[in-house]
């Protein structure tokens, strides 16, 4: 099985795809839920079908201190060990890694550390990275890097160097031991904030001839108008035959935002944190299940939606629920959470291919407000 990308259609900057995969088609653009330690948090596989996901995340590095990647090999590979048919995606580790702090130490060959569970001593190098991924045997795989604070230059500029030298040997370490037709490996072009390192860091990953590109290091302390400057700069430097990846980025304005900067794929641990938190996503904005303006709410969480948790509770159960810490608030809020997300992508995907995007992106960021930001603040690029 080759992977390939069909790009189906464009609206400015924002593209509508299909990648194939041995595990199915995935069309994009795409939110993938986030499952680290190969279950996405409260929230089963079957859930998952009938929410219309389509893509997977599970964590390298969590997985490989516990149970172990050749544990699962032995036991079908990730697929088989999470009961999940359709395509995974593994990150290489390498953020966790890098945000051990005091726990780790870098060289140029790679990233010594200390489990966060019982301290004990592991050594992560491109090559380890990718034959553990090898093991979990995801659909596609990424490149270990390193994630830098953004906005530090010299900092930046040493870790872009690190990055490239890995990514090389990744490949390498991929085509030796590995097979690029069942598992697909996508570069990750760094940079910090730095247009010009950002420039050079998506040509040198292009020039790999790779499947699939991510954009690492953002989200991770810049503003949200430096990130989105960022990777409007960065998604053209990028082939337009492969699909582009965003990593750790889902906030409902964050996705509409990168699909016009040419996103192709997302993943994010918000809407399954915010809901252990007691907040649901809404098409106007997050509400707090906690407050006492909800506890006699005969509505549902958002009227209109057609998830399960909206079509069955008020948000007085769920806000009853939320007070009691009962397990099935995190269920029910996670449910409408990421149903809220899908639903996005899927309508974003047809606005593009009917030629309608940007009015829907300018609708529905006029009608979102983030959190702790001004409705409509950022605009999206010109069509």
């Amino acid at each position: 099985m080759t992977f390939t990308f069909t790009l189906e259609a464009e609206h400015g900057m924002a593209r509508a795809g299909v990648l194939e995969t041995p595990h199915g088609p995935i069309q994009t653009p795409v939110f993938a839920p986030v499952g680290t330690q190969a279950a996405v948090k409260a929230v089963e596989p079957r859930e998952l079908r009938e929410l219309g996901a389509t893509l997977v995340l599970a964590n390298t590095y969590h997985l490989h201190l516990r149970p172990g990647d050749e544990l699962i090999a032995e036991l079908g590979g990730l697929h088989q060990f999470m009961a999940w048919d359709g395509p995974i995606l593994t990150d290489s580790g390498g953020f966790q890694v890098f945000s051990l702090g005091e726990l780790r130490s870098l060289d140029s060959d790679g990233a010594t550390f200390r489990s966060h569970l019982d301290g004990s001593l592991y050594r992560f190098t491109p090559e380890t990275s990718i034959r553990i991924q090898h093991n979990l045997g995801a659909d596609i795989i990424m490149a270990f890097d390193e994630c830098p604070v953004p906005n530090d230059r010299a900092a930046v500029r040493a870790a872009l160097d690190r990055t490239h030298g890995w990514l090389a040997r990744c490949v390498e370490e991929h085509h030796r031991s590995g097979d690029p037709a069942r598992q697909a490996l996508f570069g990750i072009a760094q940079g910090g904030i730095f247009p010009d390192l950002r420039e050079e860091s998506a040509r040198f990953a292009a020039e790999m001839d790779l499947p699939g590109y991510a954009i690492g290091g953002l989200a991770v302390g810049e503003t949200k108008a430096e990130m989105l400057a960022t990777l409007e700069h960065t998604t053209p430097f990028l082939p337009t035959h492969t699909p582009r990846y965003l990593m750790g980025v889902g906030s409902p304005e964050d996705l509409v935002h990168g699909v016009a900067r040419g996103v192709d794929i997302f993943d994010c641990v918000l809407p399954t944190r915010v809901a252990r938190n007691g907040a649901a996503l809404t098409r106007e904005g997050r509400i707090n299940m906690r407050n006492r303006q909800y506890a006699a709410d005969p509505d549902p969480l958002e009227p209109g939606c057609t998830c399960y948790t909206c079509r069955t509770f008020s948000r007085a159960y769920i806000r009853h629920l939320v007070k009691a810490s009962e397990i099935l608030a995190h269920q029910l809020l996670s449910i409408h959470n990421l149903h809220l997300l899908l639903t996005l992508m899927r309508e974003m995907r047809a606005a593009i291919l009917g030629g309608t995007f940007t009015d829907y992106a300018n609708s529905f960021l006029a009608a979102y407000q983030p959190v702790g930001a001004q409705k409509g603040a950022l605009s999206i690029p010109a069509s």
